[in-house]
């Protein structure tokens, strides 16, 4: 059997999208398959391309995309669907060629894609090239991608309705991922994209484990009848390397070994979305009146800067930020939430920050702004219970509700209990013998049979 194996084709090709919240699982993906055996390929884009130095044992193959000349901050929550089309649109005959040339001198086993670059799969059916797709969400995500569809069907699709959608319970209509689209032609057209990747695809990859979703991978296997592997947190599995498009400021680890333990409420988020200045000054209001400790990621915003910002706050925000504040533009969030200090996170719900903060058990202040975060908000806050909920479009910031939040964050003792049996769970699952591990090895297997 070991002879059969090391007979297999081991080259993978590697195909990400070129978003932070994408780029980085994939990568993390990557790792684990190359520390079981495999030789890597990173086919990229040249739009927010990877450092090929923080991974020297990958190869990289930039393609042209049409859109690499754009800057990062040109990207936001309404235009990522604009720019998934755009990909699509662009980069088929590039990747193409790329494919054409890199097989006539290597051997693939299979080529591992993002679903947001769906143009993948078409091109490799074209090459009689088998592919596994990675989602980068929640696997909950993509079973409401499954009812949205059912529920366009039926002719109509309750935005903001406030009940419950039976088969996602305790999910609400309004919690459903449509947020970033415009009209229901382009959403139709985006639930078409996940569904006809799972069905086409060898297998699905995601970045969760059965503690956190086992009822969902059930529904979805039965569902598409194809290989799920649900193999995370990929994090904490992976060997660690950078592939944050913003440079981490390490100084606030300094700052957080001279404070208690419990004590710091981290506020991250995320890499996207930006706040008006008037935000801003409600949230410094906020974490300044509520007495506590606080790591901020402050990355201004619409023609910000946060020095003169910080400039204009009234003398006791300062004077707060001072004695029991750090501000920085961007922290190492893997350390800064596994530090002993760090007893919460405010956090947008991107899935890797949801993975990142559950994996460390630390409760969370669900900010959910767009896209998937609302499905994890929900998740966080009312099925592993761990987290306070509360959405941007629902709630203008407001520095009492800050001030409120941050206090029951740090100070709910049974939030922290569950969160700290949730990590119990999510150590035990990538051990050997648990979930994750164990689905890890049954991909690396098929893997080997379809090569």
């Amino acid at each position: 059997m070991e002879k059969q194996r090391q007979g297999k084709k081991r080259h993978l090709v590697v195909v990400p999208a070129p978003l932070q919240g994408h780029l980085t699982p994939m990568l993390q993906l990557a790792s684990i398959l190359h520390s079981k055996g495999f030789s890597i390929t990173i086919a990229h884009t040249l739009f927010n391309s990877p450092d090929p130095s923080n991974h020297p044992n990958f190869q990289f193959l930039p393609f042209s995309d049409g859109i690499s000349h754009q800057a990062t901050d040109s990207i936001s929550s309404h235009n990522i669907p604009s720019l998934v089309s755009t990909l699509a649109a662009n980069c088929v005959s590039p990747f193409r060629q790329l494919l054409l040339h890199f097989t006539s001198e290597n051997n693939i086993a299979c080529i591992i894609y993002d679903g947001f670059m769906y143009f993948v799969e078409s091109v490799a059916q074209q090459l009689c090239l088998p592919t596994l797709l990675l989602r980068t969400t929640s696997l909950t995500n993509v079973m409401a991608y499954h009812y949205i569809h059912r529920i366009l069907a039926q002719g109509c699709l309750p935005l903001q309705d406030e009940s419950v959608v039976p088969e996602l319970e305790p999910l609400r209509f309004k919690d459903l991922p449509t947020f970033n689209f415009t009209n229901s032609d382009v959403l139709q057209n985006q639930l078409n994209i996940v569904q006809r990747g799972i069905k086409s695809s060898v297998g699905v990859i995601f970045n969760t484990a059965d503690c956190l979703e086992s009822q969902r991978v059930d529904e979805l296997r039965q569902i598409h009848q194809v290989p799920i592997f649900p193999i995370g947190p990929f994090h904490s599995m992976a060997p660690d390397s950078c592939s944050s498009f913003l440079e981490q400021d390490y100084s606030c680890m300094t700052w957080l070994n001279e404070q208690a333990p419990r004590s710091v409420v981290y506020v991250s988020l995320g890499s996207i979305v930006t706040w008006e200045e008037k935000e801003l000054t409600e949230m410094a209001h906020g974490l300044a009146n509520s007495k506590q400790r606080f790591l901020w990621v402050v990355r201004g915003g619409r023609g910000i800067s946060v020095e003169e910002w910080v400039k204009s706050l009234a003398e006791e925000v300062r004077e707060a930020i001072e004695e029991r504040g750090c501000l920085v533009r961007w922290a190492p969030q893997k350390e800064v939430l596994a530090h002993v200090a760090v007893g919460g996170f405010w956090s947008h719900c991107g899935w890797n920050s949801t993975l990142e903060s559950l994996y460390e058990g630390k409760p969370v202040i669900c900010q959910a702004c767009f896209g998937d975060q609302r499905v994890n908000s929900r998740l966080v806050s009312h099925v592993w219970k761990v987290g306070v909920e509360w959405y941007c479009d629902d709630v203008v910031m407001d520095r009492r509700e800050v001030e409120k939040a941050v206090k029951t964050l740090l100070a709910d003792q049974q939030m922290w209990e569950r969160a700290q049996e949730l990590k119990r769970q999510l150590r035990q699952a990538v051990t050997q013998g648990g979930s994750s591990h164990e689905a890890l090895l049954h991909l690396v297997d098929h893997i080997l049979s379809i090569s």
